[in-house]
């Protein structure tokens, strides 16, 4: 036979060329949709699956919301300077909607909720928290229920009826100076911020309620020598915050307080914690700690994000349930560890002399 090759007609020359271009076209093309879709996508398929991993990692390993501060009021009848959860809207929940949201913090792993505002007592002249209060430890058998208050509401028929529920009750006071407190806002009209924490200080030992003292340090306060009162009141806890600063609460042109007068430094607020050193239940508590060391639920049960210096807000856990809503938590539980936030939290277990 012959193997010579054959002569081809000018049109299956075409043929062929049309061919070999479309295919040089085609193998090109592939490469383009590789390297964009495939290994740019490994490129950036790098960032992008590390991201995937932590994802995979934070659905493997989610945050359990061990410790819980649930502020359901932001209203308040005080003004301190300060404040950095301020009285930007007025609602509260329905109370069967909160124990809703309680319930599942509960199934989610909470051991210990915090109630604060705003003011708490100031809502149902304190019958809401009173019965959330009583809902926490009697049906939901938390180990742990406290609320955080300034005490000028709180009544002794209160303890009579709610404090068997009660854990721990803190009471905010950032100085034993009346004229302190005035220029600070903590105070209503001419009524004693002292005298009211004096009151409360005999309730709770008579009521079987572990007292609790926390206290922002401040411009106007940080020279203050609190040791001989402290020592006197005997608090489990003294919590010394340092003033922050959060973007459109205390700060900013849509701020309520005005705090950058307030703020002090680093420097300032060491002097004030080694003034007070020998003071064994102080635990302080620098504006880095504070930041994101706190799992913080707003009125509407949103978890509030404090990392970028302001409170950005997941969706609530009433609609996308713990799980989801915590993702947007920004917290940080090695801080909150480092912190001191987890400790003896249940007045069963602190075994006090009443």
């Amino acid at each position: 036979m012959d193997f010579s090759p054959a002569v081809s007609s000018p049109r299956l020359l075409l043929r062929r060329f049309i061919s070999t271009i479309y295919c040089i076209f085609e193998s090109a093309f592939s490469k383009l949709i590789y390297w964009t879709t495939g290994a740019c996508k490994g490129t950036n398929s790098f960032v992008s699956s590390a991201g995937d991993k932590l994802d995979q990692n934070k659905d493997q390993n989610p945050t359990i919301p061990t410790s819980v501060n649930y502020h359901f009021t932001r209203k308040c009848n005080y003004r301190c300077g300060f404040c950095f959860h301020t009285a930007k809207t007025s609602f509260v929940l329905p109370l069967e909607e909160a124990k809703r949201g309680l319930k599942l913090l509960k199934e989610s792993g909470m051991e210990k909720i915090n109630f604060s505002g705003g003011e708490p007592f100031l809502h149902e002249k304190g019958e809401f928290v009173g019965k959330l209060v009583q809902y926490c430890k009697q049906d939901l058998q938390l180990p742990s229920v406290s609320i955080v208050s300034n005490g000028s509401m709180i009544k002794e028929e209160w303890f009579q009826k709610y404090g068997v529920y009660l854990d721990i009750l803190a009471i905010s006071c950032d100085s034993f100076d009346e004229a302190t407190n005035q220029l600070i806002g903590r105070t209503q009209g001419r009524k004693s911020h002292l005298d009211n924490l004096f009151k409360i200080c005999s309730w709770c030992k008579e009521y079987k309620v572990a007292l609790k003292i926390n206290s922002v340090i401040n411009i106007f306060n940080y020279d203050e020598d609190m040791t001989q009162q402290i020592n006197w009141i005997n608090p489990v806890r003294w919590k010394v915050f340092q003033c922050l600063l959060i973007d459109g609460e205390n700060a900013g042109e849509t701020a309520l307080r005005e705090a950058e007068r307030f703020v002090i430094s680093d420097q300032q607020f060491q002097e004030f914690l080694d003034r007070h050193s020998s003071v064994s239940c102080l635990v302080p508590e620098s504006n880095e700690k504070m930041r994101n060391s706190y799992l913080i639920l707003d009125e509407y049960m949103r978890f509030l994000d404090c990392r970028e210096g302001r409170k950005d807000p997941s969706k609530s856990i009433l609609d996308v349930g713990v799980k989801e809503a915590i993702r947007f938590s920004g917290f940080d539980e090695k801080m909150f560890l480092k912190r001191g936030g987890k400790y003896v939290w249940s007045k069963a277990d602190m075994k006090l002399e009443w």
